[in-house]
């Protein structure tokens, strides 16, 4: 750029001094500028021409540069693209997948609900009640001990005096026979949590159900704990941890009263711990059985192996006699042989002089 300036600025004053000039009538210098105008346009075409090259073959470089910085940044921005797109495909899989478990989860939790209030209407019943009540004990007893029993413990249990208890556990000293029985007082428990029902309701339940739960554990305390025949202690069962936990929670006076009544309050989760210390005690109890008796039977073998080294001592004794008899024996008989050898030899002098040399040595 600042060369075409240059040459534009000499091509003015070139044409000043042109008119300057032939105001003067100077022909020789108008022709001499002429010439010099003639070859300043020259120099200046050629320069446009070289500068048009230059500047074609500048804007050519800058263009494919251009053009390849363009490419490079497409590739990136292309693969940027791709790898965004193939996450974002990802992340939108996961989320179906996981609203597609969302929506299997909803359907069994509806599932469960109606489960759940068919559950409610059953145990609207007390003989149902009484019913799920027995059947998850024996569940917890057959989880603890087995469903042989193995003479652990007895279900539906008829005592002397007529009553039947849900399940009598035989457990080891000092606990002794225990009676088990489930109750689920389950109405009144229901009204007093329930928030729709008015406070004055919800107080006139709780008491009732203080009520009912002391009435169990009365008609525990007078059937299953029987002189003679059970402990003086037996089990209240409530298969239900939500009632369990309210009682220990928000009622320790039926705790007092139950300790009082001899009577133990447990849920499932704390009778499943407690039959599990009394099985670990019975195995416990077992293994302490069988190994007397293997110290019993190694005592008696003792004895017998004692006995077994004496008679063994007095063989080896015996044996060790009869061992030099025979040593005896052989020589006397090897003597005998060696005679018979002699006496078939017919060396009567050689006979003669040795049995006066054995008669001499016997006299000796």
């Amino acid at each position: 750029m600042e060369y075409i300036i240059i040459g534009l600025l000499g091509v003015i004053i070139i044409l000043v001094l042109v008119l300057v000039l032939r105001k003067n009538n100077n022909s020789d210098l108008v022709m001499r500028l002429g010439q010099f105008e003639a070859d300043i346009n020259k120099e200046i075409g050629d320069f446009k021409y070289s500068f048009s090259r230059e500047l074609l073959s500048d804007f050519e470089k800058l263009s494919n540069n251009i053009e390849r910085k363009l490419s490079l940044i497409n590739d990136t921005v292309n693969e940027r693209l791709d790898k965004n797109f193939e996450k974002s495909n990802k992340t939108f899989m996961n989320v179906l997948e996981r609203l597609s478990k969302i929506d299997e989860a909803q359907k069994k939790i509806d599932s469960l609900s109606s489960e759940i209030v068919s559950l409610q209407s059953v145990l609207t019943d007390k003989k149902t009640r009484g019913t799920f009540g027995e059947v998850n004990l024996e569940y917890i007893l057959n989880n603890a001990f087995g469903k042989a029993k193995n003479g652990i413990y007895e279900t539906q249990h008829k005592f002397k005096n007529g009553a039947i208890v849900d399940a009598l556990l035989y457990a080891p000293a000092p606990l002794g026979t225990i009676g088990i029985d489930a109750k689920f007082p389950l109405e009144n428990y229901r009204k007093m949590t329930d928030k729709n029902r008015s406070r004055e309701e919800r107080e006139y339940a709780e008491k009732l159900f203080v009520q009912d739960v002391k009435k169990h554990i009365n008609d525990i305390s007078e059937k299953y704990i029987l002189p003679g025949e059970t402990s003086n202690e037996a089990i209240m069962f409530l298969p239900a941890e939500a009632i369990f936990a309210e009682i220990n929670a928000y009622h320790a006076e039926l705790l007092n009263y139950a300790y009082s009544k001899n009577v133990w309050i447990t849920g499932p989760t704390t009778l499943i711990s407690t039959l599990s210390i009394i099985s670990m005690i019975l195995k416990n109890m077992e293994r302490d059985k069988y190994a007397q008796i293997i110290h019993d039977e190694l005592d008696k073998l003792n004895i017998e192996f004692i006995r077994f080294k004496d008679r063994w001592d007095k063989l080896s004794k015996s044996v060790k006699s009869v061992n030099q008899n025979i040593d005896d024996l052989h020589i006397t008989s090897e003597k005998i042989m060696k005679r018979f050898d002699e006496i078939h030899s017919a060396d009567i002098d050689k006979l003669i002089k040795k049995d006066v040399n054995e008669e001499t040595l016997y006299i000796n």
